[in-house]
C-alpha cells in the first residue's frame, strides 16, 4: 500500500520545467613536470518540457571546487623590527582551488537564500573558522585574498555565455599549482535569484608517467625511494666529474 502511495505522489509531483544537459571538454587532467595550467570548456544546454516561463530571465552559475582540506591562517605582526606570528585561526575545509563563474554579477543572479543552502559563493563554500578568535571573517578574508593572487581562487563574472536561454558555455582556467585529487563541477540554474535546477559532475586530476611512477614510489615504498634518489646522487656527481676531467684535458 506504502509503495503505490509513493507511486502516485511521484506521478503527482509537477515535473521541473527546465533541466540540465551538461558537457565538458575533458573530464581528467594529466599532470607533469611540464604541466602549466589547463583549460576546461563547459558546456551545456537547458532542456525544457514546456516554454520558457515568463518573468526573470535564466541565469547560469558554474563552480568548480578542488579537494577539501583544513588550513592554518596565522596573522602576522610587526615587532621588534622582525615579523612574528601572533595569532592564528583554523579552517576545518577550504578548497585547494575554487572557481565561480555566471553570467552576470553574483549578487544579481543569486539570492542570499540560496547561496547559504548550495553554499556557491567563495566564502560560503569555506567551512567553518577556529571559534578561538573573535574575528574569524578577517581570517577568512585573508585566506581568499591569499589564493586569489595565486590563481586559486577565482570570481568569473559574466564568463558564462548563454544565447537565448538554451545553450551556455564558458572555459575555467586551472593554474599549475594544482592539487591531486576530484574536482567537483557543479551547474544552477537560476531564476530571480532562485536555484530552479542544479547538475553535478567531476573533473580527475592526477599526476601521470614518471611524475605518478616516482609519487608512489615515495609514499609506498619509501626505503627504495631513499636509495633510488641517493644512487641517482652518486650518478650525476660521477658524470659532472668525469666530464669536468674531459673538459681539463
Amino acid at each position: 500500500m506504502i509503495r503505490w502511495l509513493v507511486i502516485l505522489l511521484c506521478l503527482a509531483a509537477p515535473a521541473r520545467a527546465e533541466k540540465i544537459v551538461l558537457g565538458l571538454s575533458a573530464d581528467e587532467v594529466g599532470i607533469t613536470a611540464t604541466f602549466n595550467g589547463s583549460d576546461i570548456l563547459i558546456f551545456g544546454a537547458v532542456k525544457r518540457d514546456s516554454p520558457a516561463p515568463a518573468g526573470p530571465p535564466l541565469e547560469v552559475v558554474i563552480t568548480v571546487s578542488g579537494p577539501l582540506t583544513p588550513v592554518t591562517v596565522r596573522h602576522k605582526e610587526r615587532r621588534f623590527g622582525i615579523w612574528l606570528n601572533t595569532n592564528a585561526a583554523h579552517v576545518d575545509a577550504a578548497p585547494s582551488f575554487y572557481a565561480v563563474a555566471t553570467t552576470g554579477p553574483l549578487a544579481d543572479v543569486l539570492s542570499d537564500t540560496e547561496d547559504v543552502r548550495n553554499s556557491i559563493s567563495i566564502p560560503r563554500a569555506i567551512r567553518s573558522v577556529g571559534n578561538a578568535v573573535s574575528n574569524s571573517a578577517e581570517y577568512t578574508e585573508a585566506l581568499i585574498r591569499i589564493r586569489e593572487s595565486e590563481g586559486l581562487y577565482q570570481v568569473l563574472d559574466g564568463a558564462v555565455t548563454l544565447d537565448q536561454e538554451t545553450l551556455f558555455r564558458t572555459q575555467i582556467g586551472l593554474p599549475a599549482n594544482l592539487v591531486e585529487g576530484t574536482y567537483d563541477t557543479r551547474i544552477f540554474l537560476t531564476r530571480g535569484g532562485a536555484v530552479v535546477d542544479s547538475y553535478k559532475t567531476t573533473i580527475d586530476v592526477r599526476k601521470v608517467g614518471i611524475e605518478r611512477w616516482l609519487f608512489n614510489l615515495a609514499h609506498q615504498m619509501p626505503l627504495a625511494y631513499g636509495l633510488l634518489s641517493i644512487a641517482m646522487a652518486i650518478i650525476a656527481g660521477w658524470a659532472a666529474s668525469a666530464a669536468f676531467q674531459g673538459l681539463r684535458r
